[in-house]
């Protein structure tokens, strides 16, 4: 749901004042038990997929905060995640005008083709685990990336809206402001890494192939380029692995037993679909597959943020078959073909380059026959 530069900062309960005397010892027993421990499930789950980890200088604390129906009151608290044995510290909950809609755009296409090796040796590992270690190497060539924000290489430090226009009030005018970003993966090491060749017996391979649609946001008050960059390399990793993920789980509910001793299989990624939040430059996202309609999306929304979403406001990011996954895995773990129309390409390829590699053998074919033939006309004569 959430693209780069947005994280979960805690969670939060909706009651009513209706418990009486005992409403303060309830109160009590729900924030700093259930929620607390809620507060820490949520972060684990999320950690679980993540293919970066936060930085020294992020804040660790997440939030948890009660909202009282009747009263209008808030209670909030703050916990630190880094220690689980943390007391919850009191804080004031505020509202700011405007803090919605100042935000910075970015906006980047990745192009990857990431093979996956699947060794015997993590053959009882689920395909989503084994795929997961193999997009970490992946990852690494995302973090030491180059990455031009509107065709230039800025230093991290630097202000990332120098050189924009000010306003009158001498604030500088960042509203709908969108940058192109572009993502150079550095192919040569420098001669002081070296690196080791690994050879295993692998039982398959997933290969992951497409462009993917990155966007991210962040908050127009001073930013840094150090900070942007930080959101997009989020964002490039965590839709590469939710797409991952989403894919698997569809593959394991709709598995189909007769189609397991395949050996190639092709499978469409889902697309990203963003849509606009009320009152805010910022968009949130999801992912459909190709057979899904856009009213069914837009339900799912409508579920997730309770809040009227119409089918103008979806915002496909990507064509069609921008990715797909292919698996030679003859193994529990192998990915289903749920669709007869992906292999065809590759399988009329394969015919032409048969036919490709025999031109000779009928070349020579005719040219014997044709010989014979005059022999036989000029002998008959």
């Amino acid at each position: 749901m959430l693209p780069g530069g947005l994280l979960v900062l805690g969670v939060f309960i909706i009651t009513t004042l209706e418990m009486g005397n005992e409403f303060q010892n309830t109160l009590h027993r729900l924030m700093c038990f259930p929620l607390f421990q809620l507060v820490f499930a949520v972060e684990k789950s999320m950690n679980k997929k993540r293919l970066w980890n936060f930085t020294d200088e992020e804040v660790s604390e997440r939030v948890t905060l009660h909202f009282c129906s009747s009263t209008k009151k808030t209670f909030c608290r703050t916990y630190d995640i880094h220690n689980p044995k943390s007391s919850a510290k009191p804080a004031d909950w505020k509202y700011q005008n405007g803090l919605s809609a100042s935000w910075l755009s970015l906006e980047c296409t990745v192009y990857i083709n990431i093979h996956v090796p699947l060794s015997t040796t993590s053959v009882s590992y689920t395909l989503e685990k084994n795929t997961k270690n193999g997009l970490i190497h992946w990852a690494k060539q995302i973090e030491n990336s180059i990455y031009l924000i509107n065709g230039q290489v800025k230093d991290e430090d630097c202000d990332l809206l120098e050189g924009q226009k000010k306003s009158s009030r001498g604030n500088t005018q960042a509203i709908n402001h969108s940058f192109d970003v572009r993502v150079l993966t550095q192919l040569l090491l420098n001669s002081d890494h070296r690196s080791t060749a690994t050879v295993q017996i692998c039982s398959g391979s997933v290969n992951l192939k497409g462009a993917v649609k990155c966007r991210a946001y962040i908050h127009s008050n001073k930013p840094k380029v150090k900070d942007a960059v930080q959101a997009m390399k989020r964002d490039i990793l965590n839709t590469v692995a939710d797409r991952c993920e989403i894919l698997f789980e569809d593959l394991l509910l709709n598995e189909i037993p007769e189609k397991k001793d395949s050996e190639k299989e092709f499978h469409i990624l889902p697309h990203r679909v963003f849509v606009p939040i009320p009152g805010s430059t910022v968009m949130l996202c999801d992912y459909k597959f190709g057979d899904e309609s856009a009213e069914e999306i837009r339900d799912h929304f409508i579920e997730m943020l309770d809040h009227m979403i119409q089918i103008e406001d979806l915002e496909i990011a990507e064509e069609i078959n921008t990715a797909c996954v292919s698996s030679s895995m003859n193994t529990e773990a192998s990915l289903d073909n749920t669709d007869d129309e992906p292999p065809k390409q590759p399988i009329k390829t394969t015919i032409v380059l048969k036919i490709q590699q025999n031109i000779g053998v009928i070349a020579a074919f005719a040219v014997a026959a044709l010989a014979a033939g005059i022999s036989f006309h000029y002998f008959s004569d």
